[in-house]
């Protein structure tokens, strides 16, 4: 049948969605639920309908479940263990992590890495493994030692700047500059 193959490409493959089938956690009453990985998925509902129950004590609990029984007899013995969610079947769960929706925390800065403190450890992930691109021509930006700096910066500046300019924080980079300076040729300024 002509167009029948457009309508299976949009119907995510098992393998990538949560299924959950016969959901009977607090208000859930046998309910079956298709979740898509790599989509923003938002449940909503009125309250008591039981998007928490969907949310924390099906898809959570079963998630940390699973992840707890993948440890090491030795490292399970020092977490708390979730009770098995009241379901038929939950296929394609992940470990999970989940942040509660009241926040202590006034700080307007607060984030999701900052309140589950991974926020650091992103920090040294992006610096040690990520790559810097310029913005204007698309190519990555690598390291530079200091004397090779200067010899382009002058060479660049012969023809285009008349000067660096700098903040100076520390001793050292003050005698720096005045080694600059000895280098530096004598030019006249442009009339501006």
């Amino acid at each position: 049948m002509p167009g029948t193959e457009s309508m299976h490409a949009a119907t995510p493959k098992k393998e990538d969605q949560i299924e959950v089938r016969g959901a009977r956690v607090h208000n859930l009453k046998n309910i079956n639920v298709s979740i898509p990985f790599n989509k923003l998925t938002v449940i909503t509902g009125v309250s008591g309908s039981g998007k928490s129950s969907l949310a924390f004590d099906t898809l959570y609990a079963e998630g940390q479940r699973r992840y707890v029984e993948s440890l090491s007899a030795y490292a399970r013995q020092f977490l708390e263990r979730m009770d098995k969610p009241d379901v038929d079947e939950i296929t394609g769960i992940a470990p999970a992590i989940a942040i509660r929706q009241k926040n202590s925390t006034k700080n307007p800065r607060s984030t999701v890495a900052t309140q589950t403190e991974i926020y650091d450890y992103l920090r040294l992930l992006f610096a040690r493994a990520g790559q810097t691109i310029c913005h204007k021509c698309g190519r990555e930006v690598k390291k530079i030692r200091p004397n090779r700096l200067r010899t382009r910066s002058w060479r660049n500046c012969r023809t285009a700047l008349d000067s660096i300019c700098c903040s100076l924080f520390r001793k050292k980079f003050l005698v720096r500059s005045s080694e600059l300076q000895k280098e530096a040729s004598p030019r006249p300024r442009p009339k501006i």
